[in-house]
């Protein structure tokens, strides 16, 4: 089982990981969208969507999470489980998007300031209240994940860490110049 310390800094790495190549990346491919896929632009804003609720969930005390949710009915999956299990999930489901990122509106060059920082600062609290949150309320509170189903709070964590490096990979590979 990952530690939320471990967690924590995988989350914070792998975010800074993603600052690092949107920042450094031409301006001109942000609102590029190789094949009619996201932008640039459209990536940041959708794990910026991805996080904003998980941040608000922990925000939330324990009572409210555990009667809207309930709790963890089986036992934690390891890091590389979640991992594998998100992969199947996505070839199952090729190109659906659920949530708010379902009408994605892809955002301009002016507001990508604006996305960095956000993203920063939102990693920032993530970081922040999973190092402080209980192990308690880590293994047995759960979440809903559009795709994945309920996973306890911990596995959310985890999950989170791999998101951002598959959208960095995605941007990484096609989103370096305009073809």
């Amino acid at each position: 089982m990952m530690e939320k310390e471990d967690i924590a800094l995988l989350i914070k790495q792998k975010n800074d990981a993603l600052i690092e190549y949107l920042s450094n990346q031409d301006n001109d491919l942000w609102e590029y969208a190789p094949s009619g896929k996201w932008t640039t632009g459209g990536h940041a804003k959708h794990l910026l969507q991805a996080i904003k609720p998980l941040n608000f969930a922990l925000s939330l005390p324990r009572i409210v999470l555990k009667s809207r949710f309930g709790t963890t009915n089986r036992p934690l999956r390891s890091y590389n489980e979640i991992v594998d299990r998100y992969r199947q999930k996505l070839e199952e489901h090729p190109n659906v998007v659920f949530g708010p990122s379902k009408n994605l509106k892809q955002p301009l060059l002016k507001d990508k300031r604006y996305f960095l920082d956000r993203l920063q600062m939102e990693h920032m609290k993530l970081v922040y209240k999973t190092r402080h949150i209980s192990d308690k309320n880590l293994d047995e509170l759960v979440l809903p994940h559009p795709l994945m189903g309920k996973m306890p709070v911990r596995e959310m964590l985890m999950w989170t860490a791999y998101h951002i490096e598959h959208h960095t990979n995605i941007l990484a590979t096609n989103y370096s110049r305009i073809s």
